[in-house]
C-alpha cells in the first residue's frame, strides 16, 4: 500500500467526521432521499498519469477516463490504459490483505464528481423518473461511486459512503435514505450495512433496493482471468496484446475475486472453465485447482481472501433493513468459457461460451441468492422478477421504476 492509498483513507475518514451532526433530529415528512451505488465500472474515473515508467511505449504523462460507454478521446490506447490501471500486489504476508495493493508508479485514480449524478450517467432513466416525482439531482438524488477495481474494505469506501448517506439525510430534513444499488453496487451497500450499527441503520436508512445484486458473484469472472474484458463496451479484446493486458488487469484487481461465484453458494452447479487441452472442467468449487493448474499461485492468495468476502447468506449478515429487490430472468447468460488451454490472454468467440439461464449478465443462482433475507424478523423483504428484462435494462425498466417510487413512499417496517 502506497502512502497515497493511506492518505485517501485518512481524508475519507476526516470527511465523514466533518458531516456527522452533533444531535440527530426527528425525521420530517417528505420525499425519501436516494443514494445510488452504481454497477461495476459504471462510475466515471479519472486516471492521471505523471512520469509513468510502466510501459515506455505509452505516453509518459497525461490522463484518461475509465467507465462503461466512455466516449472521451485519449492518447492512451486500450492496452496502455489496462497496463496503467493494473494494480501492483505486494505478497508480504505481514501486510493486511487490503493494504497490499498499489497503483503503478506515477498513476493516480479518482472518482469524477463524487456524490453527484454526473458521476454515473448510465442511470439517466432512473434520475429522470425521480425528477418527474419531484426529486432534484444532487440534493435528494446522490451517487456513491467507487473505483470498481477495489473492494469495499479499500480506498476509504466505508467512511466516504457513510458520510454521503449522513449528509444526504441531514440536507433533506433528517429523512432516512433509500439505498439503491445495481449489479455490484449492492455488494458495496451490503458491506456498508454490515459494518454499521443497528442504531446507525435505524437512524439513516429507509430501505435497500438491490437491482440484480451480485451478492454471491458470477461465473463469468473466472474466464475473464484468461480472456480479459474491455470496460468501454464490456466486449472481449480483439487482439492478443489487448487480451493479455486486460486479463492481467483483472488478475490483480481484488474486485475480480469479490465478483466471482462463491462456492459456498454455487458449489458445483455450473462449469466456469473447460480446458480443452486436458479435457478438465472446473466449477466454482474447483477454483483452487483452476488457479494452481494455471500457475496463478500469487493470485490464489487474493482469491482466497476475497471470494465470498462480503457475507450475506446467514442471519448474522442479513442487512436488517427493509429490502425490495429486483431481478431479470429467462435470458441466456454467459457463466464461463471452453478455452484451448489456461494461458493468460486468449481470444474468444461466441461458440466458446458456456451459458445458463439468467438476466444476460448474471445467472439465476446469483439473482435468487438474496431470497434468504425473507427470514429477516423485523424487516420486510420482496424479490420481484422481470422476465425477459436484461441486466442493463433493469434500472431503466418502467415497471421497476414504478415499484421504486412506491417503495420510496412506503413507511419503514418496525418490529
Amino acid at each position: 500500500m502506497t502512502p497515497r492509498f493511506l492518505l485517501r483513507a485518512v481524508v475519507a475518514a476526516a470527511v465523514a467526521l466533518a458531516v456527522l451532526p452533533g444531535v440527530a433530529e426527528a425525521s420530517s415528512p417528505g420525499r425519501t432521499p436516494v443514494v445510488l451505488f452504481p454497477a461495476f465500472h459504471l462510475t466515471k474515473l479519472q486516471v492521471t498519469v505523471r512520469n509513468q515508467t510502466t510501459d515506455p511505449n505509452c505516453p509518459r504523462s497525461g490522463g484518461f477516463q475509465d467507465w462503461f460507454q466512455n466516449d472521451q478521446p485519449s492518447a492512451f490506447s486500450q492496452v496502455c490504459q489496462d497496463e496503467l490501471e493494473t494494480l501492483r500486489y505486494d505478497d508480504n504476508p505481514a501486510k493486511p490483505m487490503p493494504l497490499r495493493f498499489a497503483e503503478q508508479q506515477g498513476v493516480r485514480v479518482n472518482v469524477i464528481d463524487y456524490g453527484r449524478t454526473e458521476s454515473a450517467p448510465f442511470y439517466e432513466p432512473l434520475y429522470k423518473t425521480l425528477e418527474s416525482a419531484g426529486y432534484t439531482r444532487n440534493r435528494d438524488i446522490r451517487v456513491a461511486g467507487y473505483d470498481a477495481r477495489l473492494t469495499p474494505d479499500q480506498g476509504g469506501f466505508l467512511a466516504r459512503a457513510k458520510a454521503l448517506v449522513e449528509q444526504t439525510y441531514h440536507q433533506n430534513g433528517n429523512r432516512p435514505v433509500q439505498l439503491i444499488g445495481h449489479s455490484n453496487g449492492p455488494i458495496y451497500i451490503q458491506y456498508l450495512l454490515t459494518h454499521t450499527s443497528k442504531a446507525w441503520r435505524d437512524t439513516y436508512i429507509h430501505g435497500f433496493t438491490p437491482l440484480a445484486g451480485n451478492f454471491p458473484g458470477q461465473g463469468l469472472l473466472y474466464s475473464v482471468l484468461f480472456t480479459g474484458l474491455n470496460v468501454p463496451d464490456f466486449g472481449y479484446p480483439k487482439t492478443i496484446e489487448n487480451a493479455v493486458s486486460s486479463a492481467q488487469l483483472y488478475l490483480t484487481a481484488p474486485s475480480t475475486y469479490l465478483s466471482a461465484s462463491d462456492p459456498t453458494i454455487f458449489g458445483d452447479r455450473e462449469t466456469v472453465i473447460k480446458d480443452n487441452s486436458t479435457g478438465k472442467s472446473y466449477t466454482p468449487r474447483d477454483w483452487p485447482q483452476l488457479l494452481r493448474d494455471a500457475g496463478l499461485t500469487t493470485e490464489a492468495e487474493i482469491a482466497r481472501y476475497y471470494i465470498g468476502f462480503v457475507r450475506f447468506s446467514t442471519p448474522k449478515y442479513f442487512p436488517d433493513v427493509d429490502v425490495t429487490a429486483e431481478k431479470g430472468s429467462g435470458l441466456p447468460t454467459i457463466v464461463g468459457a471452453a478455452l484451448p488451454n489456461l494461458k493468460i490472454g486468449q481470444l474468444v468467440d461466441q461458440s466458446q461460451f458456456i451459458t445458463m439461464s439468467g438476466d444476460s449478465n448474471q445467472e439465476d443462482i446469483t439473482n435468487n441468492a438474496n431470497r434468504v433475507w425473507a427470514a429477516m424478523k423485523c424487516h420486510s423483504y420482496v424479490l420481484n422478477d422481470n422476465p425477459g428484462v436484461d441486466h442493463f435494462s433493469l434500472p431503466g425498466n418502467p415497471n421497476v421504476l414504478a415499484r421504486l417510487l412506491d417503495t420510496l413512499k412506503a413507511p419503514r417496517r418496525h418490529c
